[in-house]
């Protein structure tokens, strides 16, 4: 699986015919057992070796579409977990300062994350020993996804229609959209590019958008804001 992040600018089709319609999905992530544990951080380093690339997909995304009331202190499950589990705010607030979509899939972010963890326990002997006050419990995420039956046939439909996504289709078609797309970029820039160069500005606007450090709502309005103020030029 490759890490749904920042990607290459997806090219427009050698096709002359135009994209047919774009076809709304929605999602839902479901969690998995893995069966994987720690309760040091060594440990917590082995088992990042070797656990499957949807479970570092479930630790850095999945906790975009978890139903929360308050701001999350970390954007992901490890950074949390040696924060609150390990005691140790050096290497949290580095993990934490990961963001996915700067790695071109999941396999460069786990070696990243291994990295911060051997220099951290470099510098800090006593971390092979200290045991967490809670076990980290290691999950996996699979993806379901949904047909709404809704579909666009117009690029400048996306201004008024993107307000009416749920944000878990914001996730499907903004952030797992990257693993799925051969240019690895999101659904919209995907189907932008059929249309040709009319959309390479718009397209450019979508790429410099980050929708790590954020909530999905946030990530809609972006895109709405985005989505006006492009057709609103155009004149469209």
């Amino acid at each position: 699986m490759n890490t749904p992040g920042a990607a290459p600018e997806c090219t427009a089709s050698d096709s002359v015919s135009r994209p047919g319609p774009f076809f709304i999905k929605d999602c839902a992530l479901v969690a998995l057992a893995t069966g994987r544990r720690a309760r040091m951080l060594q440990e917590f380093r082995n088992e990042i070796t070797q656990i499957d690339e949807s479970s570092i997909y479930h630790h850095y995304w999945g906790g975009l579409l978890q139903a929360r009331f308050e701001e999350r202190e970390f954007n992901n499950d490890f950074a949390a977990w040696v924060r609150h589990g390990i005691h140790d705010a050096i290497l949290a607030e580095r993990l934490a300062a990961l963001d996915p979509t700067d790695f071109t899939d999941l396999e460069s972010l786990r070696h990243e994350i291994i990295e911060l963890i051997d220099m951290r326990l470099d510098e800090c002997e006593s971390l092979l020993w200290m045991r967490a006050t809670q076990q980290f419990e290691f999950i996996r995420s699979q993806i379901i996804v949904f047909d709404t039956t809704w579909h666009l046939r117009q690029p400048a439909e996306l201004a008024s229609a993107i307000e009416q996504f749920s944000t878990s289709s914001i996730f499907y078609h903004f952030i797992d959209a990257r693993r799925r797309t051969s240019h690895r970029c999101d659904d919209f820039s995907d189907w932008l590019a059929g249309f040709g160069a009319d959309f390479m500005t718009l397209r450019e606007r979508i790429a410099g958008i980050d929708p790590y450090f954020g909530s999905l709502t946030e990530l809609r309005a972006q895109l709405g804001h985005l989505f006006k103020t492009h057709f609103r030029e155009r004149g469209s």
